[in-house]
């Protein structure tokens, strides 16, 4: 059984084979991430995986696609290209909580398609104006979901996590495995 996975990352990659899975191709799905207007975060979030999985054709493989959304209340934080971005996020999420929802899409060979969301709670610390230019320094925040990389140097400003630690990085291998699974992908 062949599995092609649906993005470009090399974090999901990593993600992959702490589980023993080697996708047998990458290829990035190329679609428009633009959130709708008033779309909800978990929504927004759940239909980038599934257009994702559906915009990658590979004749009798296992198609494994995700998407990893930052959230602050219903409004939905971009991934930071700017360094004016990620310090709007970083201020923004300075002292409180947020959402990570990373939703997860595994079409099989017959377009059977299957579906899970994580949502994880993330607190960071009050940051200082110190501690945003450090960060913003280390360039880590660039091309992430609301601005940071829980897999690095952020993680030490982190003061609480509830839920999927891979989820926030941006593949939660547990709902993942469980989806390979539940399409008979051999898994550890």
């Amino acid at each position: 059984m062949r599995l092609v996975l649906a993005s470009a990352s090399p974090r999901r990659l990593e993600l992959l084979a702490r589980i023993g899975v080697v996708p047998d191709r990458v290829i990035p799905a190329e679609i428009d991430e633009s959130p709708a207007r008033g779309e909800r975060p978990a929504d927004y979030a759940c239909r980038m995986a599934a257009e994702k999985a559906a915009a990658v054709v590979e004749p009798d493989a296992l198609v494994l696609a995700a998407d990893t959304v930052v959230a602050v209340g219903r409004r939905i934080l971009p991934k930071a290209e700017q360094e004016s971005e990620g310090r709007a996020c970083l201020t923004l999420m300075s002292g409180r909580r947020h959402r990570v929802l990373s939703a997860v899409t595994l079409r099989d060979a017959t377009g059977r398609t299957r579906h899970r969301l994580s949502t994880s709670i993330v607190t960071f610390k009050r940051l200082s104006t110190e501690e945003i230019d450090a960060y913003l320094a280390s360039g880590e925040w660039q091309g992430k979901a609301g601005g940071y990389a829980i897999q690095g140097r952020a993680e030490a400003l982190i003061r609480a996590l509830s839920g999927s630690h891979s989820g926030v990085v941006g593949l939660p291998l547990y709902e993942t495995r469980a989806l390979l699974l539940a399409a008979g992908y051999p898994v550890l």
